[in-house]
């Protein structure tokens, strides 16, 4: 996910970029202003100039342009993160042709939202298909596989409902496979990931 913070200063005398959020300075000085005003809609290539200026801002815009705004995620969450994003390498390593992404990826999806699982895989040829500035931007395309970690209220971009809305935007635009990761203890991912099973018995248990 990405991540607010305000620059003031202009980065670099840069040409304007009207429709932004302060239309009248420059591109580097774009600031993010909280609250976010509902209306306010962007374009990817203007998401994009709006994290380049804030690269501390953590959102991710929708299909209709809106910003979504995600906390961080507190320290045993992020432990779980880690625990998901090693046992899913493992497997990738032995299984080859795959590329795996962790939570600070943002993906363009066919929708135009630009979302950020908490863990993703991509084929590998997918991946390969891509030119270099698609890879260094936001690459547009869905993962294959996407994993997003719940939370244990309904509260925020983490609850149950935010969360049951983003997996059927993964769904509707190609992904493969999506495990919302709650309290289950083990995950297969047969038959479209052979052999990829996550353990989470011990993960829970801290």
């Amino acid at each position: 996910m990405l991540s607010p913070a305000s620059t003031e200063a202009p980065l670099s005398p840069r040409p304007p970029c009207p429709g932004l959020l302060i239309p009248e300075q420059p591109c580097g000085s774009l600031t993010l202003s909280v609250p976010l005003s509902g209306s306010l809609r962007l374009t990817p290539e203007q998401f994009a100039e709006l994290c380049q200026a804030n690269p501390e801002a953590v959102l991710e815009p929708a299909a209709d342009g809106s910003l979504i705004p995600m906390t961080p995620t507190g320290s045993e969450t992020g432990a779980l993160n880690a625990n998901l994003l090693f046992q899913i390498q493992a497997w990738m390593r032995a299984a080859g042709g795959w590329k795996v992404f962790d939570s600070s990826t943002g993906f363009r999806l066919p929708d135009n939202s630009v979302l950020s699982p908490d863990v993703s895989l991509v084929a590998l040829d997918r991946w390969q298909a891509l030119s270099g500035a698609e890879r260094r931007g936001f690459a547009p395309l869905c993962p294959d596989l996407v994993v997003e970690l719940a939370s244990s209220s309904d509260d925020g971009p983490r609850g149950i409902t935010a969360l049951r809305q983003k997996m059927a935007a993964y769904q509707c635009n190609g992904a493969r496979l999506g495990w919302w990761v709650g309290a289950a203890t083990r995950l297969d991912g047969a038959p479209h990931f052979p052999a990829l099973v996550l353990e989470l018995e011990e993960i829970w248990a801290g």
